[in-house]
């Protein structure tokens, strides 16, 4: 029997918020990071604003939700492709809550993805929100983390004018 996939994935995370005097206290650095992955464009990144950051930059917490949001999407065009579901469109608006315990840490406690999914005729609707449950058991990122990630799609045929 052959092995499954194993992937192997490298990225640099550069602090690059040293005001002259590092991490001398709490107010004295920014959080700025540049995240880099060979052959990518950096990714200009810091913490959340309540956390001191930049919120021209992305931070973990959008990172995480933007894992989530785009591996169900890709995930989600395989499973249509399979079904013989063709998608012309899709749009998610993704939310996620995140508690902080009081001793300086804290969790994401949920993600929901409501993706607006639009698909080429009206006889693959049934098969369109069928492959979103198949999508989710496909996910590498939602099978990954200890929270719920729920879904609230909505799939609609593309309108005719003939």
């Amino acid at each position: 029997m052959a092995p499954l996939g194993e992937h192997h994935y490298a990225l640099t995370t550069t602090w690059t918020g040293n005001r002259g005097t590092g991490t001398s206290g709490y107010r004295d650095y920014a959080r700025d990071v540049t995240i880099g992955v060979e052959g990518k464009p950096d990714l200009l990144a810091s913490s959340d604003k309540p956390f001191r950051g930049d919120s021209s930059r992305w931070n973990p917490e959008d990172l995480l939700l933007a894992a989530l949001s785009e591996c169900h999407l890709l995930s989600y065009l395989h499973a249509c492709v399979t079904a013989g579901v063709v998608v012309t469109d899709y749009h998610d608006e993704a939310t996620g809550i995140m508690r902080e315990d009081g001793r300086g840490g804290g969790a994401f406690a949920e993600v929901t993805l409501r993706p607006r999914v639009v698909v080429a005729d009206a006889s693959m609707l049934e098969a369109a929100r069928e492959a979103h449950r198949t999508a989710h058991e496909w996910c590498f990122i939602a099978n990954s983390v200890n929270f719920p990630v729920t879904h609230e799609a909505t799939v609609v045929a593309a309108s005719r004018s003939d």
